[in-house]
């Protein structure tokens, strides 16, 4: 369960850096409201993920690989971002690294 917990941190971190860009340096209001709600919850849930048995060091990395790259991908699809090869290709490390530590963590 804590790397759902995980997981779920990881996915509305990427929904807050995505509501910080359209919220357009905090002018516009359903956007700012959303970045705070989705901040809240990627906290929360890494929370739980470490208090749940993860180690901090595990958890911290692997939430934000899964924001780094998660916001990386989006910023490609909504934004029009560069999808460069070398782009794409050291996003791929990024996330192999994520599985990674999954694998070597001895927990659930």
């Amino acid at each position: 369960m804590p790397w759902l917990f995980l997981v779920i941190g990881g996915l509305f971190e990427i929904g807050f850096t995505i509501s910080l860009k359209y919220s357009e340096n905090f002018t516009r209001l359903w956007p700012s409201v959303s970045f705070g709600i989705c901040i809240c919850l990627s906290f929360f849930f890494l929370n739980k993920a470490i208090n749940g048995g993860l180690p901090i060091g595990t958890s911290y990395a692997v939430w934000t690989g899964i924001g780094a790259a998660g916001t990386a991908i989006a910023g490609m699809i909504f934004f029009k971002e560069p999808a460069a090869m070398l782009r794409i290709f050291f996003l791929m490390l990024l996330i192999g690294s994520i599985v990674g530590l999954k694998f070597v963590s001895g927990h659930e």
